[in-house]
């Protein structure tokens, strides 16, 4: 028997403790910069490693999932990651380091893909839109992460400890709520879908054929660019750039999750009302209006507005893409969900690295700019499909 209501707080928490792993880890980054003594080049590079594993384990989680069911995956994966987090600020050397981000990233990038591919099939099962405050609870995670390393830091505690506690209270978690997960056979009733193997099935092969989901993952990879820009950039971009303290250097990730969260958790409400090309293309052109504000505005509390501007407009496009991915005609939804799924988290991942680079040989604005630049071409492509599918 399916306890619908347990399995869909159960994949909150997963979204929850997704969110609140990778957000811990957006106040360390510099401290990581400074006790390995990387530049920004440097730094981008050993990121380049999380997003390395992140796009690794990805197409192999959309292969795994359809044999041994998307709770398996999300319960190996919420462990790995969880264990490497306490661990990334116990190594002095930069491989060690490149290692544990390595790991790190595919932990994330497999919990990415099956906590979505089972967020998909709870949102079936309910039969209305509930992809947007399962990512809220993602974003919720990115306020109580850097919420929760500044608060404990600031009693006293080294961060490496903090870390490590993070990590094992998110590893409690996961296992509370495992049970709860739908089993593959659940996944199997609850679909009324077979569950043969997609080797069978010719859709799944098709998913890196398709161009929808070209489309969906370019757009992704922009989308989830300007995210990874807040998340590993935001607090370094407020200490050397803008002259914040570094106490206070992960409020900029902070006051974007937050906005993420409040406009993801009204999200299904404005999916249902609100086409979705529209979200998209109002919501990537207030983001590159945020970034801009941030970039041109000397003073914190404007700076912090940009942040949440960039929030409040992308929070819901990624929902969006990843409901559309699992409607893609002539592929299977696990199979377009991890082609979408790997572009976009590229972008996550290691978009951050191709900042750094830009901003090695101009400056870190200049890399803001840049991305900018890009959420208004995603509203730009949007339109243009859009005029392109009516004239058909």
């Amino acid at each position: 028997m399916i306890h619908l209501k347990k399995s869909k707080i159960a994949t909150q928490t997963i979204f929850l403790v997704c969110g609140i792993s990778l957000a811990a880890w957006a106040p360390m980054v510099p401290l990581v910069k400074d006790r390995l003594r990387l530049n920004d080049s440097e730094m981008g590079i050993l990121l380049l490693f999380l997003g390395a594993g992140a796009i690794v384990i990805m197409p192999i989680s959309g292969w795994l999932i359809p044999r041994v069911g998307s709770r398996k995956v999300v319960m190996f994966s919420a462990i790995l990651s969880t264990v490497v987090l306490g661990c990334l600020l116990q190594v002095e050397s930069r491989w060690l380091m490149a290692l544990c981000l390595f790991l790190f990233g595919t932990g994330l990038g497999a919990m990415d893909v099956s906590m979505n591919s089972h967020g998909l099939l709870v949102q079936q099962l309910y039969q209305k839109p509930i992809m947007s405050s399962l990512h809220g609870q993602y974003s919720v995670g990115g306020i109580i992460g850097p919420l929760l390393i500044i608060g404990l830091t600031s009693l006293g505690i080294s961060p490496a400890v903090c870390l490590l506690a993070v990590s094992i209270l998110l590893m409690l978690t996961v296992l509370i709520q495992f049970r709860h997960l739908l089993d593959r056979d659940q996944e199997k009733d609850g679909s009324g879908q077979s569950s043969k193997p997609e080797q069978d099935n010719p859709k799944g092969e098709r998913a890196w054929k398709n161009s929808a989901v070209w489309f969906l993952g370019t757009m992704c990879f922009i989308v989830f660019l300007a995210e990874g820009a807040m998340l590993d950039w935001s607090a370094i971009f407020l200490r050397d750039y803008k002259g914040t303290a570094e106490s206070l250097a992960g409020l900029g990730y902070a006051a974007f999750s937050v906005a993420m969260a409040v406009m993801r958790l009204l999200g299904d409400r404005l999916v249902a009302r609100i086409p979705g090309d529209k979200l998209v293309i109002a919501g990537s052109l207030l983001a590159a209006v945020g970034l801009l504000i941030a970039v041109f505005t000397p003073w914190l509390v404007t700076v912090l507005l940009g942040f949440i501007l960039v929030g409040l407009g992308a929070a819901n496009i990624v929902p969006i893409f990843f409901s559309e991915s699992g409607r893609v005609a002539g592929v299977t939804a696990t199979a377009a969900l991890a082609a979408v799924s790997t572009m976009g988290y590229t972008g996550q991942l290691i978009g951050p690295a191709l900042l750094g680079f830009i901003a090695e040989h101009t400056t870190l604005s200049v890399a803001l700019i840049f991305t900018a630049v890009l959420l208004i071409a995603v509203a730009v492509s949007y339109l243009v499909r859009n005029r392109v599918s009516i004239r058909r």
